[in-house]
């Protein structure tokens, strides 16, 4: 894990470098080092910044705010709530489709892979990047929170007119991260089925999304992942 640094998109490279050399990184580097001599950890190394490389810096648009990485076999691949083609889609995720047909009558997608969304300025954040296999949680409190809250605090300081998505009291707590008087924030309950009955059904986070995008100037987000 040494060679973590290089990994990382040049454009979040140099507005994260204070992080990136900083005590709390070093050993954060130095768990995954050991963690990855004794547990299978995922997602692989390669794809821990994979959301980075699909966004960078200046072509965010759009934030929506995970916490773990899936924690079962070739689940996660580095971008919050998504999964690879072929991989069942997990229930939060069929239940943000279900949201999606519901708010902008678009029909849910055979695959889980939100790379397109990505590819289009979503940028799909996890408060922790990595996770011990079937092992939920594992690597919270490590320090990947404090990078990826440097990482809000960034977005939030240096850019203007993003969209926020905060599904759930996890993702809310990070509102204070946030200048809401630059960004637009839109909240609900977790899609996930303990939750969404709690006000994530008609919460309409996309065409809310498209809405703001549309009042700045901005293009609009291509919801459809067919």
């Amino acid at each position: 894990m040494t060679n973590i640094n290089p990994k990382i998109e040049a454009s979040w490279k140099e507005v994260l470098m204070p992080q990136l050399e900083s005590d709390y990184f070093l050993k954060l580097k130095s768990f995954l080092a050991e963690e990855k001599k004794k547990h299978l950890i995922y997602p692989n190394g390669k794809n821990i910044f994979a959301i980075f490389d699909f966004v960078p810096f200046h072509k965010v648009k759009v934030v929506i705010l995970g916490q773990d990485p899936y924690h079962g076999e070739g689940q996660a691949h580095g971008l919050s709530f998504s999964v690879p083609q072929g991989i069942k889609i997990p229930p939060s995720l069929q239940n943000i489709f279900k949201e999606l047909k519901s708010d902008l009558n678009i029909e849910a997608p055979t695959s889980g892979n939100l790379e397109k969304w990505a590819q289009q300025g979503v940028f799909l954040l996890n408060a922790t990047l990595t996770v011990r296999a079937n092992e939920a949680g594992s690597h919270q409190k490590k320090g990947w929170e404090q990078f990826t809250d440097s990482v809000i605090k960034c977005l939030s300081e240096k850019r203007e007119n993003l969209v926020f998505i905060l599904w759930g009291n996890y993702a809310q707590a990070k509102e204070k991260l946030i200048d809401t008087k630059k960004h637009y924030i839109i909240k609900s309950a977790h899609p996930s089925p303990l939750s969404a009955y709690n006000g994530f059904w008609e919460s309409k986070p996309f065409s809310k999304t498209n809405t703001f995008l549309e009042s700045k100037g901005l293009k609009t987000i291509n919801w459809n992942l067919k």
